[in-house]
């Protein structure tokens, strides 16, 4: 396959976006998800039917289908009435690994000292996420004696579909018991340890952020950490129609997949932008592709809505902040394609101790990563595992913190907030986002944004080599979220200036060319380029990745995630 002209290609047109996959797999059928422009009627399933296809799945909430059909009939799958795109159901995976080497184990309590985690007895330490609830799509929840036993669990894998016989409160808390939960690779449960961990097991030392929220699960990836797009969109459309009975607040996505079309007709993309939409705050890794370069950002990530997560490096030397740094396999923005300034913000993430389940595939690969409770090993399974998985859980948490202090607070608002007080450090935006994740400062933010806060796009002019961003001020509605105090402080990285008077880093370069990024254009008109241009006359960065397939291969444990 040419992924490079695949994820070009991608972006132009339905049928030429097939191409790569459709003759090219050795099975006689594909599996591709079909988009509508409304809910598809059952003439269209007839007219899939005589397609030679198979409607595999349908959505409540998705205008959306999942179909299996020929090599050979799928170029007429798109001229159908009302399709928006076909596009094929892709794999996804969780965001985490570790090398299989020993090394040294970072303190938990390192990770909330770099994250500031209000301390004991200060005031916001009284927000706990109390009467919050986070749904985890991820590999499962297992038992552990840090979480809580009561926690529900629907399995979405293979096509499953859980949830019909859900008509009412009592439906939805027969699964109370916790006997439909199992999480056979241990990675959603180190997320859940990282969300609400009580640290019974550890003395208190593995504790998460959120020890008041309640947790759902739903299973999307099997015991070897994949699963399909289709999957997890399943479990997105389980929220949206019965989340309300467990109070879903919050959606932790510690998985992603490669980025193959536009962000406007990825069906993982549309669909946590619909919840989003739906009043739900939705947090996504970013992914573990940035020693690959730039452009790394994996779906959904790379939607201009929620909220992208890289993880963060922390050497554990006290408050001293200043030798901390974006993890070296935390993915870089620019997001492929569409150009999203990503991601939003980064979080302690590396080398990070949380609970996990007995028996799992991580425990039992990773016999020399099991987590010690000081000198001596711990009451319960606590594993140490390194990437954005693990960053991702500490902003969803921190979400949950800032909805118990304030219920009203809408996604768009708990987005802004986080990204405006985050502690600015010395890194690419594209690496960095808007800087690390401070939780005292968040829950003590204040302002609305009555707009989408849509992270910011950014282009090459057509007037020389300057990199254009949007006006976050502009693009959100209200000049107290300019991208100066969003990313800066108020001032630029480089030279001091406040950024009020049209200049973008005006004397900051370029990281593989050498060119200024600005020249003193900025978007203040909402401007976004209309013309289809991309970046493809030797100034694109030439170190994008263009082969996502081969960084998938984690079963080799070949990928060393941990910085020493």
């Amino acid at each position: 396959m040419n992924n490079i002209n695949f994820f070009r290609i991608g972006l132009i047109a339905i049928t030429l976006a097939l191409t790569p996959f459709a003759f090219a797999a050795n099975s006689d059928k594909v599996d591709v998800i079909v988009g509508y422009d409304a809910k598809p009627s059952q003439a269209e399933k007839d007219r899939v039917k005589g397609l030679g296809g198979e409607t595999r799945r349908e959505f409540k909430n998705f205008n959306m289908r999942v179909i299996s059909i020929s090599e050979n009939a799928l170029k007429n799958v798109g001229n159908g009435k009302g399709v928006k795109f076909v596009v094929k159901d892709s794999p996804v995976f969780g965001m985490a690994w570790t090398m299989l080497a020993p090394s040294a184990p970072v303190e938990d309590s390192a990770a909330h000292k770099t994250a500031k985690v209000p301390a004991d007895g200060t005031a916001n330490a009284y927000y706990t996420g109390r009467n919050v609830g986070i749904a985890i799509i991820d590999s499962g929840l297992g038992h552990h004696v840090d979480l809580d036993e009561q926690a529900c669990q629907y399995d979405f894998l293979n096509g499953a579909t859980p949830g019909d016989e859900i008509e009412d409160k009592e439906d939805a808390a027969e699964c109370a018991d916790g006997s439909t939960r199992s999480d056979p690779l241990g990675h959603g449960t180190h997320v859940a340890g990282v969300l609400t961990g009580d640290g019974s097991g550890s003395n208190g030392e593995h504790k998460g952020l959120a020890t008041g929220a309640k947790l759902l699960s739903l299973r999307a990836l099997d015991d070897q950490g994949r699963g399909v797009t289709s999957d997890a969109i399943a479990a997105l459309d389980f929220v949206l129609s019965y989340g309300h009975y467990y109070s879903i607040k919050v959606v932790n996505m510690s998985i992603g997949k490669a980025v193959e079309e536009s962000n406007t007709t990825d069906p993982l993309v549309l669909a946590v932008e619909q919840v989003w939409d739906a009043g739900i705050t939705v947090v996504v890794a970013a992914g573990n592709f940035g020693r690959d370069g730039h452009m790394t950002i994996t779906s959904p990530g790379n939607s201009r809505k929620v909220i992208t997560v890289g993880s963060l490096t922390d050497k554990e030397t006290g408050d001293t902040f200043a030798d901390d740094f974006v993890s070296t396999y935390s993915s870089v923005g620019p997001t492929l394609g569409d150009h999203v300034l990503k991601p939003d913000l980064v979080a302690p993430g590396n080398k990070v101790t949380a609970a996990t389940s007995s028996g799992s595939t991580l425990m039992n690969g990773l016999s020399d990563r099991i987590g010690k409770c000081g000198e001596t090993y711990c009451s319960a399974n606590y594993l140490e595992l390194s990437g954005t998985s693990m960053a991702t859980p500490m902003v969803s948490a921190t979400a949950a913190l800032m909805l118990h202090k304030d219920p009203s607070l809408t996604p768009a608002t708990v987005k802004a907030r986080l990204m405006r007080s985050a502690r600015k450090i010395d890194a690419e935006p594209t690496f960095a986002g808007a800087g690390v994740l401070d939780v005292d400062a968040a829950l003590n933010q204040t302002g609305t944004v009555s707009s989408q806060a849509l992270s910011p796009l950014m282009a090459r002019s057509d007037e020389g080599p300057v990199i254009l961003v949007e006006d976050t001020a502009t693009l959100w509605g209200d000049a107290s979220w300019d991208a100066g105090y969003l990313w800066t402080d108020g001032y630029l990285w480089t030279d001091g200036y406040l950024w009020t008077d049209g200049y973008l880093w005006t004397d900051g370069y370029l990281w593989t060319d050498g060119y200024l990024w600005t020249d003193g254009y900025l978007w203040t008109d909402g401007y976004l380029w209309t013309d289809g241009y991309l970046w493809t006359d030797g100034y694109l960065w030439t170190d994008a990745v263009t082969n996502y397939n081969s960084l998938y291969e984690t079963s080799t444990g070949s990928i060393s995630l941990d910085d020493d």
